[in-house]
């Protein structure tokens, strides 16, 4: 058998849905997932025939702006087994995942699928998480994950993860996760979110509730115990650039001067002007909070923060906390994201300002 290997097509929708149905009892692509995938997707569908009949397909998905792929689903016809093709498709979109710069593969695999596990540890594929009621018949999935272009966990640190719960509070879920990590029996709960967002908020931004600047988020960290260390590129106050309206503007100006009058009573130390030092950092066991513009990851210009979790000569490693489940995320896609330098240093640069800042957790001496 000589399959040849392609690209999906609309046209190949009704033998897709076929194999669908052979293949998985529940969780299966429907007719307008499977369109989405083939003409919008950033991934790709790929297909493999014999004789034009479609024998198998392996689709994978490229998270924006980061260097990790995640495949999405593999899928084998019964007629098709025990010959290697699986294999073949493995490989065939590791090489996709590599042309689109991605330098980890992850997946999920279902514990009582003993066959597929296997074929992915064969080829190289950690286990790193076990998800308890994943599928839609409440079995549990195994997280696998693969270096393709060859992370060290280096830090003792682990940061855990706290996906956001409103559209407003990623600065709240950051700095949850910061102090997890630095506490690692803190417990990270929605009703700390929303007061550290209380306590944080600009009031307003370019549109709906306000997120959190640098200084309200340092304040509510020194609150809460820790020692802070505050990065910024301008003094402020932040964010006027993407707000028109004069009042707003008044606002959001009186705000930021009442958190900078009560840091003036913290020994938060703050520095104006400089380039972060993640090795250094974290070599200090800090925990950095960083704002981002959220246009390289989801092509929406708006202020971002993310948390770096580890780095190395080739990545910087963020949790994301905003789980996009329009691109078919799920947590695990948003957790240790692979950035290059390059590309994190484009995305820490936000506005027509070039605004950059960082708030800094430590354990208190």
């Amino acid at each position: 058998m000589n399959p040849v290997f392609r690209l999906a097509v609309i046209e190949d929708l009704a033998a897709l849905l076929e194999l669908e149905a052979q293949c998985f009892t529940t969780d299966r692509l429907n007719a307008r997932s499977f369109q989405w995938m083939i003409t919008k997707a950033h991934g790709q569908l790929l297909v493999a025939e014999v004789d034009g009949l479609l024998l198998g397909y392996a689709l994978v998905l490229f998270h924006r702006g980061t260097s990790l792929a995640r495949l999405y689903s593999i899928a084998i016809a019964e007629q098709a087994r025990g010959g290697g093709l699986g294999k073949q498709l493995l490989q065939r979109i590791e090489v996709c995942a590599l042309e689109h710069d991605c330098a980890y593969l992850r997946l999920e695999v279902r514990t009582d699928n003993p066959a597929a596990l296997a074929l992915y540890e064969r080829n190289g594929y950690r286990r790193f998480a076990r998800v308890h009621d994943y599928y839609e018949d409440h079995a549990d999935a195994l997280r696998l994950e693969k270096r393709i272009l060859q992370h060290r966990d280096s830090r003792n640190i682990k940061v855990p993860y706290y996906p956001q719960t409103t559209e407003f509070t990623c600065g709240p879920a950051c700095l949850l996760m910061a102090m997890g990590a630095l506490q690692q029996q803190r417990l990270l709960e929605r009703r700390e979110e929303l007061q550290i967002w209380r306590e944080a908020t600009t009031v307003f931004m370019t549109s709906g509730h306000g997120g959190c600047s640098p200084q309200g988020l340092a304040l509510a960290a020194w609150r809460r115990g820790f020692r802070v260390d505050l990065q910024l590129s301008m003094a402020g106050p932040l964010f006027l650039d993407g707000v028109r309206d004069e009042h707003k503007k008044d606002v959001m100006r009186l705000v930021h001067d009442e958190f900078t009058a009560q840091l003036r009573d913290t020994d938060v130390a703050q520095v104006i002007g400089g380039l972060l030092d993640l090795p250094r950092l974290l070599d200090d066991g800090g925990q950095p909070l960083v704002l981002i513009s959220s246009y390289r990851l989801t092509r929406s210009k708006a202020p971002h923060w993310v948390i770096v979790t580890d780095c190395d000569d080739e990545f910087v490693y963020l949790h994301d906390p905003d789980v996009d489940h329009s691109q078919h995320r799920q947590p695990m896609d948003c957790q240790h994201l692979p950035v290059s330098h390059g590309e994190f240093e484009k995305m820490c640069s936000f506005g027509r300002g070039k605004l950059r800042a960082a708030v800094i957790l430590y354990h208190r001496a």
